[in-house]
C-alpha cells in the first residue's frame, strides 16, 4: 500500500458543539456535503471547515481594495 503523503483527516462532528445534541447519520452526511447545518435542538449554526480556510476570509466591513493591502 502506497503512502505518498500523510493527510490529516478530520471527522464530521457527531454532536452539536453548542448543546451536545446527537446528530443523526443523515445530518452528518449533510454537514459533510454542505459544510453548514442548523441544530434542530438549539438552532445553533454548525459550520464544518475541514481545511481550516477561515484565515483567508476577509473581515466584515472590509472592501475589496482594503483586503489586498
Amino acid at each position: 500500500m502506497e503512502n505518498h503523503k500523510s493527510e490529516k483527516i478530520l471527522k464530521v462532528p457527531d454532536a452539536c458543539p453548542h448543546c451536545g445534541h446527537r446528530l443523526s447519520p443523515w445530518q452528518q452526511v449533510l454537514l459533510n456535503v454542505d459544510k453548514i447545518l442548523t441544530c434542530k435542538n438549539c438552532w445553533y449554526k454548525i459550520i464544518y471547515d475541514p481545511l481550516g480556510n477561515s484565515d483567508n476570509k476577509k473581515k466584515p466591513g472590509e472592501s475589496k481594495n482594503e483586503a489586498g493591502k
